[in-house]
């Protein structure tokens, strides 16, 4: 018995690090497709609430659509895109949905939740895309905007930004 509560202890200490990020509920999308990006955010900030998180799109993603969400307000900031995207009608799309904000809620440190939106990814197979975000609290903000150099992995960095892992087409 004193085994198994040693090793369930270990495997619950090697799960806190995974809850003490802002991660995607989907870690895997196709090139080219439209990707549901559920953030989710497992707490506050130094045991208090989180009110605002803002998340930055990445180049290459368009047609960004946040969802709403009952007791926060929602804004965007659009502007150029790095390079011109086809629209897959025969247009280009220039600008679009750059930054994603969502404010005057409250996450207590205790709860959990999920901010959610979409876009079309870049047709860019077997890469990583990483979605910096910031929350900020009533004490205290987490910067989750980390992306890991050549040859290091997230577990390497304190605050790692969230990340999708672009696969080919079938």
């Amino acid at each position: 018995m004193r085994a198994l509560c040693a090793s369930f202890a270990v495997l619950a200490g090697l799960a806190l690090p995974a809850h003490a990020h802002v991660t995607l509920e989907t870690q895997q999308a196709v090139a080219g497709t439209y990707y549901k990006a559920v953030l989710r955010v497992g707490h506050g900030c130094e045991g208090t609430p989180m009110h605002t998180i803002r998340v930055q799109i990445p180049d290459g993603v368009v047609a960004v659509k946040p969802m709403p969400k009952p007791g926060w307000q929602l804004s965007t900031k659009t502007g150029k895109l790095a390079q011109p995207i086809s629209d897959g009608h025969g247009g280009q799309i220039t600008e679009g949905v750059r930054e994603i904000t969502w404010s005057g809620g409250k996450l207590l440190d205790e709860h959990y939740d999920e901010f959610v939106f979409r876009g079309r990814l870049p047709d860019k197979p077997n890469t990583t895309l990483y979605i910096p975000v910031v929350q900020e609290c009533e004490k205290g903000v987490h910067r989750w905007i980390e992306i890991p150099a050549e040859g290091k992995k997230a577990d390497d960095y304190k605050e790692p930004a969230p990340a999708v892992r672009i696969l080919p087409k079938p």
